[in-house]
This record gives C-alpha cells, sequence and structure tokens, in this order.
C-alpha cells in the first residue's frame, strides 16, 4: 500500500537505502514515445549524492538499467521497468541506532505500524527512494516534450535567504549552473556560505524549491476531490522532509482583495489568456493555459551530526548520536525531484483529459 503513484500514467516504486537495488514501474506511457536513456541519466545525475560539498558525501553513481517495456529505443505501451543498483552502502554505520528512534525520523512510526523497521539508512523511508521517482518522472518529461510542456524547478530560499524577484524576471535555466541550483548567482553564493557554514556546525538548514510548468494545455485536471493542485499538493507532500505546498498566490493572497486578485480574461489571437496570474494557471481544480506555479518547503534535514536525546525500542532513555553521510540541506538535489513529481502529475491529467471528450 501506498508505493503506487497516478492513475493512468503510474508508477510503483520498490527497495530500501541500503538494499540490492531501488526501481520502478511504469505503466501506462503510450506506445512510440522515443526513450532518450542519456535523458534519464541525466536527470539521475542531478539528484545522485556526492555533487558537491554542500550535499551527502555518499557515492553514488545511480546508473539505471531498462528491463522492460523499451525495444529499440522506443516504448512498446507495456510496463517499463528500471532498476537503480546501489553501490555504496555503509550499513555499519547506522548499527549504533538499530534499536534506537531517532528524533524527527520515521524510526517510531515505522516501527508501530509494522513492528519491525529497517534501521540501515531508515530503510524505504530514506530520501534514496526518492531515485526511482526521477527515473519514473524522466519518462514523464520525454512524454511531456511530445505535448510541448515544459518544467523549471529552482532553489528560491534557503533559511531566512530568499530570491526576492519573480520568476519572470530571472533566466531560470541558470540554476544549473551552480551549486545550490538558485538561478540568481549573487543570491546563491550566498546560499552556498551559508549551507557550508551551517554543515560546519554540525547542523542542518530548510529551505525552499519553486517551480514553473509551461505550455501546459487548457483543460487538464479532474473535479472536486482530484483538482490538479490537489494532486500536485499530494506529489509534493509526498517527497521526504517536505512541510509546505503553495501554487499561485498562497498564502499572499490573503493580503489582497478580490478586485485586485482576480485574473481578468482576454482574447489574443485564437487564445484566451488572463492579464495576472494569481490563480498559479489553475481555476477549479482544471488548468486555464496560464503558468503552473508553485512552491514546496523542506525542512532542515533531521539527521544532525549532534548528539541528542531519545528513547529506544524499551522505552528507556537514551543519546543518539549522529553518523553517517547526509545532506546538510536537502533543497539543492530536491529540484530533480520536484520536477519529476510535478512531470508524472501533468502527464497523468493529460492522458485522462484525453479521456474526457471525443
Amino acid at each position: 500500500m501506498g508505493n503506487s503513484f497516478g492513475k493512468l500514467f503510474k508508477i510503483t516504486t520498490f527497495g530500501e537505502s541500503h538494499g540490492v537495488a531501488l526501481g520502478v514501474i511504469i505503466e501506462g506511457c503510450p506506445a512510440g514515445l522515443t526513450i532518450d536513456e542519456e535523458k534519464i541519466r541525466l536527470e539521475m545525475q542531478r539528484r545522485k549524492p556526492g555533487q558537491s560539498k554542500i550535499t551527502t558525501q555518499r557515492k553514488e553513481e545511480d546508473e539505471i538499467e531498462i528491463l522492460s517495456g523499451v525495444f529499440e529505443g522506443k516504448s512498446t505501451g507495456t510496463p517499463i521497468g528500471i532498476v537503480i543498483r546501489n553501490a555504496d552502502q555503509k550499513s555499519k554505520d547506522y548499527s549504533h541506532i538499530s534499536d534506537k528512534f531517532r528524533p524527527s525520523h520515521a524510526d517510531y512510526t515505522y516501527f508501530e505500524k509494522y513492528g519491525i523497521r529497517d534501521y540501515r539508512g531508515g530503510g524505504r523511508s530514506s530520501a534514496r527512494e526518492t531515485a526511482a521517482r526521477v527515473a519514473g518522472g524522466a519518462i514523464a518529461k520525454q512524454l511531456l516534450e511530445h505535448y510541448g510542456v515544459s518544467i523549471q524547478a529552482y532553489v528560491s530560499q534557503v533559511g531566512s535567504l530568499r530570491l526576492e524577484k519573480p520568476y519572470q524576471e530571472m533566466n531560470l535555466a541558470l540554476a544549473e549552473e551552480n551549486i545550490v541550483r538558485c538561478p540568481d548567482p549573487e543570491v546563491a553564493d550566498q546560499m552556498i556560505q551559508l549551507i557550508d557554514s551551517v554543515r560546519l556546525e554540525r547542523d542542518t538548514i530548510g529551505g525552499v524549491v519553486s517551480c514553473v510548468i509551461t505550455n501546459t494545455p487548457a483543460g487538464i485536471g479532474e473535479p472536486v476531490f482530484d483538482r490538479l493542485h490537489a494532486e500536485l499538493g499530494k506529489a509534493m507532500l509526498s517527497i521526504n522532509a517536505v512541510k509546505g505546498f503553495e501554487y499561485g498566490s498562497g498564502f499572499e493572497g490573503i493580503t489582497m482583495k478580490g478586485s485586485e486578485h482576480n485574473d481578468a480574461f482576454f482574447k489574443e489571437g485564437d487564445k484566451v489568456k488572463t492579464k495576472t496570474n494569481y490563480s498559479g494557471g489553475i481555476q477549479g481544480g482544471i488548468s486555464n493555459g496560464e503558468d503552473i506555479y508553485f512552491k514546496v518547503a523542506f525542512k532542515p534535514v533531521a539527521t544532525i551530526m549532534q548528539d541528542q536525546e531519545s528513547i529506544n525500542e524499551a522505552g528507556e532513555t537514551i543519546i543518539v548520536s549522529g553518523k553517517g553521510r547526509h545532506d546538510p540541506c536537502v533543497v539543492p538535489r530536491a529540484v530533480p525531484i520536484v520536477e519529476a513529481m510535478a512531470a508524472l502529475v501533468i502527464a497523468d491529467n493529460i492522458l485522462l483529459a484525453k479521456s474526457n471528450k471525443l
């Protein structure tokens, strides 16, 4: 239960942080789609650990192995199976917490739910599971290319340091030119310095990933319970360490009057557009053709290299010592994960929209 996502374009992930491998099964990908393995590998490289001094130093190449569903470079319409083998497990780094519950981790809740837990890096609750999502999302991105839809995420905040410019005033492609993935070089340098200083303090810090989806066709999204923004929210809130999601004007919208917030329609050629976009490209849970934009808040990574008080499985008070290899700030590596989950939602809803009318 809870290991699958999507309706028509659907993924199921499997594997643990320190198991033999992680993997994803992708169902519903239309036959005949050209599958570019190098594009999948590029997405995996963007998410992999050990990229820089401000990420975990675990060394995983995250090489993909396509097992099924692709023949002579094209999807066959059958399930696509992809495996990512683990290579740099250091399970001994976690032997000291085999019966201890780390603060703000899933150790206690998994134990309560299952009566057993894989303590090696958190097992299935580890953010390493997202490697499988990125592989699946990379296929979804290639499907979206067919429809002209593009997705660009970037780091917009680390701690209290934030970008003040709206995304329309920045070249978002510049986000890939620095290790923190912020499109403003000056702010990026400040973010890198902040993360590195926190790392040297043996602590962690949170941040925000913003995302913009362009060229989404109007009319995708399902009414009432499966609204497009609700699906995006579920997708983002399913990512490890996510604490908040807002789209369009979000919480800032409450400071405006309706006369200021309403997005007026106008016609440009044969296309209906809006003069403003406080709706974030979604109205009534259905896309209106404008840019879809949202923010995702990530908490400080729970594993810190400091001693913390907790309890063990016997209920005794103990001290948990931080060990292992962990990110001081998760947001730089979260960028491709946010893009992958957004791609899965949009791809699924485009296919659903095609089934709604002749």
